[in-house]
């Protein structure tokens, strides 16, 4: 009895854990792609990292993730509604670390969990990051501190 108690609560405190803080940058086994629109998304480069870049980008929204990851799932209208509300003063880019594709942008910005958002700058400078689920009205207050209205 004693027994069963403890292991329902073990399973309990293993997936409040694992909600709060997003899910691991580990692979799964037999990864696969999800589709096409994410390994596009993924193959994006931030517009401060374009120099051909004509459009008055204020803020570049990256969200580095998985399609797989349960959080990182989450985000996705976040960032639909974003980039339809202001994708004309910010980049909204997406990248699946657990692809090959993807997997250099988690390398590259150094994360250790997903799904973790990094806010640059028009001049592509990391102002603000922040790691786990982000909710829409905390996001856009962060887009606003840098003029996006």
């Amino acid at each position: 009895m004693k027994t069963t108690i403890f292991l329902q609560f073990s399973l309990l405190f293993f997936l409040m854990t694992f909600l709060a803080t997003g899910c691991s940058g580990n692979k799964p086994q037999n990864e696969t792609q999800q589709g096409t629109q994410q390994v596009e998304l993924s193959q994006k480069q931030p517009a401060a990292e374009q120099d051909d870049e004509k459009e008055k980008i204020l803020v570049t929204f990256i969200e580095l993730g998985s399609v797989r990851c349960i959080p990182c799932q989450k985000m996705m209208p976040i960032m639909e509604s974003v980039e339809e509300k202001y994708g004309d003063q910010v980049e909204v880019v997406f990248h699946d670390v657990w692809t090959p594709e993807g997997k250099p942008y988690g390398e590259k910005y150094g994360i250790r969990s997903i799904p973790t958002q990094i806010f640059l700058d028009e001049n592509g400078e990391e102002f603000f990051r922040h790691t786990g689920f982000f909710p829409e009205e905390e996001l856009v207050a962060v887009l606003k501190s840098k003029g996006v209205k």
